[in-house]
């Protein structure tokens, strides 16, 4: 080694101490394996080594670790060429002809893998070959990769379980089948980095069968199966190492959908449901691995899904709101250094590509190139964009590219991010050819710089900069600064309208001199010097409330370390006036904003936040959402639910103050984000419990998949829910407690069920510092707060029909399926119908409501709301509950003449089927509706405003004295129909 020794001095001097240990660990590795360098030792081998190993230390560690491999890499002479295409996949071929065993296919995977990647990163860092080399090996070396399992894994599969057959055209015979690998993203275009994963979906040509196996097999099962398989083998960690990190998420349905699916059910997943942000993720799919004569059948098959016939400029919104969505996750995640998703990365120069190729691509052919060098190409040509920004933009992403892999080749890790240590930071400027890191940084800025006023021109929504900011009145500027004397501050305020102006002004005294805003930075400092002229301007016009400044200021105060925030609102007027209008209209809304100031992205887009989605659209964005957390990632996930539902109730609760939602559709809203997320929190869990212990085990048959149910009852159940509201429920299943699941660590049925039950309990009441998403009831369960946290349904129809007291089929009639098994739900659906439809004697089913009701009411009997100055909506005489106690009563009574009366689990549907029936006289049920929709409205208002259910009790007078009369007729009198 003395010839690495005598070498090392010629380095800078903070590269010798690196090196020096890279020399001593390549010794080690040298005497370990009893590997011979070659003597004399050629000057350039040591050059080249001590110049890669300053650049990466996963080529070092290759060295060290696998000497003679290396060895043999660099006699090779692959180092100094360049692969043709076929190479990798010959080379990968011949590798794999010997291989016995899965054991052995893994091992030399990673071998080959191994030696594969140091020359790529290799090749780039020291600048043997472009970029654009670089990104297709890369791919290709995935290609050979997949193909080469697959294909050992396609044989192994039909010696075990038979070769799958399906029939490909209607009258002609079955012909074998084999999977389509689609690579997604990067991977499909050729433009893989050197530490990325890839992005997978699995289909086959068309359903049917196994033959020549131990039994038929559906083809369905058989590449599902094949799949996992395949995944394992790339994905896994062993002592070798791993292949490739592969991610299903972009599959049809998510991690909720099929692993593997035919042809026929892509092509009407796309048709049916596809949405905006597949559009734009299949743009660059291409087959990468199995059948690419069948997949490229499939991919002709889906391209009108991707390339609309006519010039679709919709597109321009939907990526206007992936880049949002992006750039709420880059500031949540301070990810400003990021050169993929940070500002001017290389996110921004494919979103400008792509908005040409998704609203001109389905007329104009040559768009439709997965390749973005290329496109951009066309796009010069076609006169779409000027030669110059082309030529920008190209530079711009091949240096971003060099960048992200110089970062990535350091240690052969998937990140974009640029580095904070010097060390680190002079290795990266070393391996792009700059003296130092501050000349890289300005290079680097410029590019960034360029790639924004292109994003900027072609994607940013319009009036980005259209309105400006508003000039700064000197005064206002003085007052917040504190220059101005006492007399002349109280004076300004008052003149401005601010009715209270000594709190006024004590309050920005105390903002100033708090700590939090005295230890600000510079920058910082001049964000918030330049904003706070403008809030207090912007409150003034608004009516000089020194509450509504109040609680902007505690918002100010919250984002003081994170001014990016400030900017935001200083940069667009619109969701600043918006800002302050929502605080001045409900403290509710203002603690959200101090809670969680991410919610302030919401504010840019009026058309949404005055928009609530409904649920399907729910599902479609948290899915998309959750598609960007790693499934091994608990708290994100808690975090994103979190976020995800304090937008979509800030949405409504926007909508409500506005008055654009009535009562009952704010409900809906609420109780459809509820929804939503509880069939994402049930979907987590259950993935979670299964990959650790698989399915649980069904007697009689093979089936697989969720037999597990979340029952809500009352608000939730009704469609009535409210801001704040818990959510009761009760969890049922279908298996048996007895069997156990099917997977490699194996546990009870039974212990399985209870796990996902208090898993789902866990991501929903856990606080995390993005908050709670709702408290939990579950008390409604059979045995109450003694009884199983998961029921059987065999189990729960039993306490029902011999156990359960009568107020709990009171709470029945407010029960419905809420997430989960389908057939759980529809068994749940026929247990109720069956208890709520048993004759009773209403004498007595009278008796024991009103004994129920009065419990009820005693037990909310406290404080000032006994007092008669005041009447309690909820749950005083003629309130809301006596209406709902009505209702039960009724569908207790009257259900097994009127099973109409089960068809809804809400109080309004089922007031309006009691008139409809005759159990009580139309105009008392439509005037029921009347009072429940507006004491639920007055409520609802309330809730914003922080406020207890209470109104003055000169307020309802008529109504709770009707519901009053009509209780004390229908409960209290001999039973008969309320006429």
């Amino acid at each position: 080694m003395d010839a690495f020794l005598q070498m090392i001095p010629e380095y800078p001097e903070w590269l010798r101490p690196l090196l020096m240990r890279a020399t001593d660990r390549f010794a080690d590795g040298l005497k370990r394996d009893n590997v011979q360098l070659p003597e004399p030792l050629p000057l350039e081998f040591v050059r080249e080594l001590l110049d890669i190993w300053a650049r990466s230390d996963f080529v070092a560690e290759c060295w060290q670790s696998a000497p003679a491999q290396m060895l043999e890499l660099w006699h090779s002479g692959d180092l100094k060429r360049s692969y043709d295409d076929a190479h990798l996949s010959q080379a990968m071929q011949a590798r794999l002809a010997g291989v016995e065993d899965e054991a052995t296919l893994l091992r030399e995977l990673r071998l080959f893998r191994r030696r594969e990647m140091a020359r790529i990163i290799w090749r780039d860092l020291m600048r043997w070959c472009p970029m654009q080399e670089t990104t297709r090996t890369t791919s290709l070396l995935a290609e050979a990769c997949i193909d080469g399992a697959l294909d050992w894994l396609y044989a192994d599969a039909c010696r075990q379980w038979g070769t799958p057959y399906g029939v490909l055209e209607e009258g002609a015979p079955p012909v074998p089948q084999r999977l389509v690998v689609i690579g997604m993203g990067k991977l499909g275009a050729y433009e893989l980095n050197v530490s990325s994963d890839i992005d997978l979906i699995f289909a086959f040509p068309a359903k049917g069968e196994t033959q020549g196996g131990p039994r038929p097999l559906e083809n369905q099962a058989f590449f599902t199966r094949l799949g996992q398989r395949l995944i394992l083998a790339l994905d896994k960690i062993t002592a070798d190492g791993f292949v490739f990190r592969v991610d299903m998420r972009l599959r049809p349905y998510g991690d909720s959908g099929a692993l593997a699916l035919s042809f026929a059910a892509m092509e009407t997943y796309y048709q049916d449901q596809g949405r905006d942000w597949e559009r734009y993720a299949m743009i660059k799919a291409w087959i990468a691995g199995g059948d690419r004569e069948a997949g490229v059948r499939l991919m002709k098959a889906l391209r009108p899904f991707v390339y609309r016939r006519y010039i679709d400029f919709s597109a321009i919104e939907a990526l206007r709101g992936m880049k949002e969505m992006i750039a709420r996750e880059v500031r949540r995640r301070g990810l400003e250094q990021d050169i993929k998703l940070g500002s001017g990365g290389i996110r921004e120069v494919e979103f400008v590509v792509q908005a040409f190729q998704l609203i001109r691509g389905g007329r104009n052919a040559r768009l439709q190139e997965r390749n973005l060098l290329k496109v951009l190409r066309v796009m010069a040509e076609e006169k779409l964009l000027p030669e110059q920004d082309a030529v920008e933009l190209s530079e711009a992403y091949i240096f971003l590219r060099n960048v992200e892999h110089a970062l990535q080749g350091l240690a052969d890790q998937q990140t974009q991010t640029l580095p904070s240590d010097l060390l680190s930071q002079a290795r990266i400027a070393l391996s792009l050819g700059f003296a130092d890191w501050s000349t890289f940084l300005e290079v680097l800025e410029g590019h960034r710089q360029r790639v924004r006023q292109h994003f900027s021109e072609v994607v940013a929504p319009p009036d980005a900069e259209e309105e400006g900011a508003a000039e700064q009145d000197e005064a206002w500027s003085e007052l917040w600064l504190g220059t101005l004397e006492p007399e002349e501050e109280l004076s300004w305020l008052t003149a401005n309208g601010f009715e209270e102006p000594e709190q006024v002004a004590g309050m920005l005294r105390t903002l100033r001199e708090s700590r939090r805003i005295r230890m600000l930075q510079t920058q910082g400092r001049e964000r918030l010097d330049a904003f706070m002229p403008l809030l207090l301007q912007q409150v003034a016009e608004h009516g000089g409330q020194a509450e509504t400044l109040q609680r902007l200021l505690r918002l100010v105060e919250s984002v003081a370390r994170r001014t990016a925030y400030l900017v935001l609102l200083q940069e667009n007027p619109h969701a600043f006036r918006e800002l302050i209008r929502l605080c001045a209209d409900s403290p509710w809304i203002a603690e959200q904003l101090v809670q969680t100031p991410l919610l302030l992205d919401e504010l840019l887009h009026a058309k949404s936040l005055y928009r609530p989605l409904p649920l399907n659209e729910l599902k479609d964005e948290l899915r998309q959402q959750m598609l960007r957390v790693p499934p091994d990632d608990p708290e994100l996930q808690m975090d994103v639910l979190r976020q995800f539902k304090k937008a979509n109730v800030l949405r409504v609760a926007a909508a409500e103050l506005r008055g654009t939602l009535p009562i009952m559709k704010v409900s809906d809203s609420l109780t459809w984000i509820a929804e939503a997320i509880l069939e994402k929190v049930l979907e987590i869990a259950w993935d979670g419990l299964v990959s650790k212990h698989g399915e649980p085990g069904r007697e009689g048959d093979d089936m697989t998949g969720m037999d597990f149910a979340i029952v809500s009852y009352g608000k939730l159940a009704g469609l009535e829910l409210g801001h704040g509201s818990d959510l009761d429920l009760v969890f049922l299943h279908g298996g048996s407690p007895t069997l156990q699941t099917r997977g490699e660590r194996p546990i009870d049925n039974g212990v399985f069920y209870t796990r996902v039950g208090q898993r789902i309990i866990h991501l929903l009441t856990t606080h995390t510092t993005a908050g709670q998403l709702y408290d939990v009831d579950l008390r409604l369960r059979p045995s109450g707060n003694s009884g199983l946290l998961v029921t059987s349904l065999k189990a729960f129809e039993q306490y029902q029909t011999q156990d359960a007291w009568t107020w709990e089929h009171q709470a029945l009639v407010r029960a419905r399926v809420v997430a989960g098994s389908k057939s759980v739900g529809a068994e749940f659906e026929r247990i109720r119908h069956a208890v709520l439809s048993q004759v009773r004697d209403r004498q007595a089913l009278q008796k024991e409501v009103r004994e129920m009701r009065a419990k009820m009411r005693a037990s909310h009997v406290g404080g000032a709301e006994t007092t008669p100055d005041y009447f309690r909506i909820k749950h005083d005489a003629g309130g809301m509950v006596d209406i709902e106690f009505m209702v039960q009563y009724g569908v207790l009574g009257w259900a097994h003449e009127y099973p109409q009366l089960l068809a809804w689990p809400d109080n309004i549907r089922i007031l309006e089927e009691m008139g409809a029936a005759g159990v009580m006289a139309p105009a008392i049920a439509q005037r029921l509706i009347e009072i429940y929709k507006a004491y639920r409205s007055r409520v609802h208002i309330l809730s914003l405003q922080k406020q207890p259910d209470l109104v003055g009790a000169d307020e309802f007078v008529a109504e709770r004295t009707q519901v009053q009369e009509w209780w004390q007729r229908f409960l209290e009198q001999e039973p008969a129909p309320l006429a």
